[in-house]
């Protein structure tokens, strides 16, 4: 079995948001399964760098999440995680961009993941950047979920709202689609309540904004 099926709760780090020694070490110890080094915006490889250089010595899995492939670096991480838009409307973010990174050379594979990105937010950063196609009705993001699964094999799907809560209804029915690729959400967990929603729909829950816009407290709140 795959680590990340075991999984059930990842915190996501953005290497463009500061974060204290303290914050880090009560991620760490919250109960969170995973911690992931990703972010859109202003993302360098010496930011990128320096947060997982503070993550250093724990032994929770540290997963890093590329923005683009200038800041990709198999250093300090446990496993690259490579999302491919595959509702963008621009091959770039579906295979170019991977293609780019493969020309630099010298990866290891071994640490390598591929993940299916659906992003639903058209205001988020990473919608407008990825030219997502955001505007898909439930069946079309099933739709997209089985093809991801069944077609071109991604073992994770990530439902990616980025910023603002999503619909349980959609994530659930593209759970219920799925029956090996392991079920990613993210986007606008704030608190208790949005976390065990979207945990019963999904199979892991990715939180970020939590904890740097509503605190620690709230934060922790979320683990299940």
């Amino acid at each position: 079995m795959t680590i990340w099926k075991r999984w059930k709760h990842i915190t996501k780090l953005d290497p463009d948001r500061p974060i204290s020694e303290t914050e880090i070490e009560a991620v760490i110890n919250s109960g969170t399964d995973a911690v992931m080094i990703s972010g859109t915006q202003n993302i360098t490889g010496e930011n990128v760098k320096k947060l997982i250089g503070m993550l250093e010595g724990y032994s929770i899995p540290k997963i890093l999440e590329p923005a683009s492939p200038a800041v990709v670096s198999s250093e300090g991480v446990d496993y690259i995680f490579v999302p491919s838009v595959i509702n963008s409307a621009n091959p770039e973010w579906i295979i170019g961009k991977h293609i780019e990174w493969v020309m630099m050379g010298d990866i290891e594979w071994d640490i390598v993941v591929p993940e299916a990105y659906i992003v639903l937010n058209p205001d988020s950063a990473v919608g407008m950047v990825t030219s997502a196609r955001t505007a898909l009705e439930r069946e079309e993001v099933v739709a997209c979920c089985i093809c991801a699964e069944r077609y071109f094999k991604f073992p994770i799907i990530y439902i990616e709202y980025s910023g603002m809560y999503g619909n349980p209804e959609i994530v659930k029915a593209a759970k219920d689609a799925l029956s090996e690729a392991t079920l990613f959400y993210g986007g606008g967990i704030t608190g208790r309540e949005e976390a065990f929603e979207m945990k019963a729909c999904a199979d892991v829950i990715v939180v970020g904004n939590a904890l740097y816009e509503v605190g620690l407290e709230r934060f922790l709140e979320t683990i299940p």
